[in-house]
């Protein structure tokens, strides 16, 4: 599937992000760091219990009536001289980028952050071609300078390295001469990507949001490189998945408030930019040529059912920054771009369930995701309705949970063999037993007892001592 990387089981993902000591702790630092942000930033706004529902509502009221906004967003792009392009599959939408790359003659594409290129992997498609394709978000670029290494954070792609790792990669890839300060690491990124800007052909973007009453697209960042992006390149392509759309400026004003909170603490971003079409006679700057790519790539197959409330997503990361499971395997063991709980809902839906049948089940259904999210997505809930069709629709439960579960079905239909059962298994679990619990257990119990310890059954059964506390009560009313 296009959005997956690597192709190492969900279990040896996991193991790595367990045992990469140094992830795990930066991943802490920054959850607490964005979490506490996003807190006094949403106390710092006041009623922010109110802004969510109008998130929720103007989310909700886009999603059912989406063909409407889609077809107005289409009309003018189009007026404004734009041209836009459906994409079902994201083979289509490389396709399309690529024959507008071959009708250019482009060698070198510059491009801003966005997941949904990193879904359909546009990138390796435009290189297929021949292009060279620079990554300018500081954090993607440190990673495509480290051979392509994929992101783990939907709003900090880089957040895996330290800077000494930087430093390392700039001096063996970047011919970087000076220390690990991130002053100078970003100064030195600064000085590389400026003379990209300034030779490239196409600029490619991402888009937070489309505003469907204009025919705009907008792009939320901390860095100057999407207005690069825009600004100098002769030919401007924006890709975007077709439910990241808004009605008008008003709704836009609300989810930005929204986003910027959510993701990183900040009343606003350094840049708020909303584009609309091509450069006019007269203008200074902007492309000559805008093109709008708009990527189903199964979304529209989520529309109408359970799950559609996972297309209100506005990619502000919060629910993974909360996540306790992130905290302990980092991004990459979600095995997509898309990690946290917004991954492990997502990713099935888009990607299936032979690729990502474990992520619903790499939750504590603690619901801290669903109280952090600011458009209020039930993302606990969603999991929950994942494990369901695992195992009721699709049949593609564990081996091991469907015997355990058989076998409990027999012996629970049966009042002798759940007795028999209920009896021997305190003895049968003995040699597994530390004390009052199981530190290393069989079977199902073996995964669990690797990271926490299993409770260990008494040699007592609740029937037995229900009856026995039965019988001295009797007897003291007896005695009496």
């Amino acid at each position: 599937m296009s959005m997956k990387i690597g192709n190492d089981q969900f279990k040896k993902r996991v193991d790595d992000g367990v045992n990469n000591a140094f992830m795990r702790f930066a991943v802490s630092g920054a959850q607490e760091r964005l979490r506490s942000r996003r807190l006094d930033a949403a106390e710092e706004l006041g009623n922010w219990e109110e802004w969510r529902a109008l998130g929720e509502e103007i989310r909700q009221h886009t999603l059912e009536n989406l063909d409407y906004y889609l077809e107005q967003l289409t009309d003018n792009v189009a007026k404004r001289g734009g041209h836009v392009f459906f994409a079902q599959t994201a083979e289509e939408a490389n396709e399309y980028i690529k024959n507008v790359a071959k009708q250019k003659q482009a060698k070198k594409v510059v491009k801003s952050k966005s997941m949904v290129t990193e879904e359909i992997h546009m990138n390796a498609a435009l290189e297929e071609l021949g292009c060279e394709v620079i990554e300018t978000d500081l954090g993607e670029y440190i990673l495509q300078v480290d051979d392509h290494d994929p992101p783990s954070h939907i709003v900090a792609p880089a957040l895996h390295k330290n800077k000494e790792q930087i430093r390392d990669v700039f001096q063996e890839k970047l011919s970087y001469k000076k220390t690990e300060k991130p002053e100078e690491l970003a100064l030195h990124a600064r000085e590389m990507l400026r003379k990209e800007f300034l030779s490239a052909d196409i600029g490619i973007t991402g888009c937070n949001f489309a505003i469907a009453e204009s025919g705009s697209i907008s792009l939320v960042t901390n860095e100057g490189n999407a207005r690069l992006t825009t600004a100098l390149p002769k030919t401007q392509i924006t890709v975007m998945g077709m439910e990241r759309i808004v009605p008008t400026f008003e709704e836009f004003e609300v989810l930005v408030s929204l986003l910027t909170r959510s993701a990183v603490g900040q009343r606003l971003t350094s840049y708020v930019t909303a584009l609309t079409g091509p450069r006019l006679p007269g203008e200074v700057d902007g492309p000559e040529e805008f093109h709008l790519v708009i990527v189903d790539n199964g979304r529209s197959a989520i529309l109408g059912t359970e799950f559609q409330s996972v297309l209100q997503c506005i990619r502000c990361a919060a629910c993974v920054n909360v996540c306790p499971v992130y905290r302990h395997i980092g991004g990459h063991s979600y095995g997509s771009i898309y990690s946290g709980p917004i991954g492990a809902v997502l990713s099935p839906l888009l990607g299936g369930y032979e690729d990502y049948k474990e992520l619903p089940y790499a939750s504590t259904l603690c619901a801290a995701c669903t109280d952090a999210c600011p458009v209020k997505i039930p993302l606990h809930e969603l999991l929950h309705k994942h494990r369901q069709r695992i195992v009721e629709k699709e049949g593609k439960a564990p081996i091991s949970e469907k015997l355990a579960m058989k076998a409990f079905g027999l012996g629970a239909a049966s009042s002798s063999l759940y007795t028999v059962g209920a009896k021997v298994a305190p003895a049968a679990l003995t040699p597994f037993m530390s004390g009052s619990s199981i530190s290393k257990g069989p079977g199902p119990l073996k995964a669990w007892t690797e990271s926490r310890e299993f409770p260990a059954p008494t040699k007592e059964r609740l029937r037995d001592w229900f009856d026995k506390r039965s019988d001295d009560d009797d007897e003291r009313k007896h005695s009496k």
